[in-house]
């Protein structure tokens, strides 16, 4: 994949009864803030930027880390948004709103 920057959106949402599921949503969300990469907490997902490689290896550090750590179940819901041609920010989404 090329090394423009694209961005993402990756929801956790738990399926387990052992403690409330916003605590592995938080754990989920530490594993993000840990990565480095751009991101921006939202009530309903986190958003990530970054190359395609740095995303992808995001996503996949979250879901090793609530697998390692003994979650039962969980659903990860992605959206990713690669432009061809060049970088793709959320800031030049909704700059228009702010």
């Amino acid at each position: 994949m090329h090394s423009y920057i694209i961005n993402a959106s990756i929801q956790i949402v738990p399926i387990v009864l052992d403690k409330h599921s916003y605590e592995w949503v938080d754990d989920a969300i530490a594993v993000i803030q840990r990565s480095g990469i751009k991101h921006e907490v939202t009530p309903f997902a986190t958003i990530l930027e970054g190359t395609y490689d740095e995303v992808m290896k995001v996503i996949h550090e979250v879901n090793e880390f609530l697998y390692a750590k003994g979650c039962a179940e969980w659903i990860s819901n992605l959206q990713i948004q690669v432009r061809s041609a060049g970088n793709i920010t959320g800031e030049e989404k909704t700059e228009k709103f702010r």
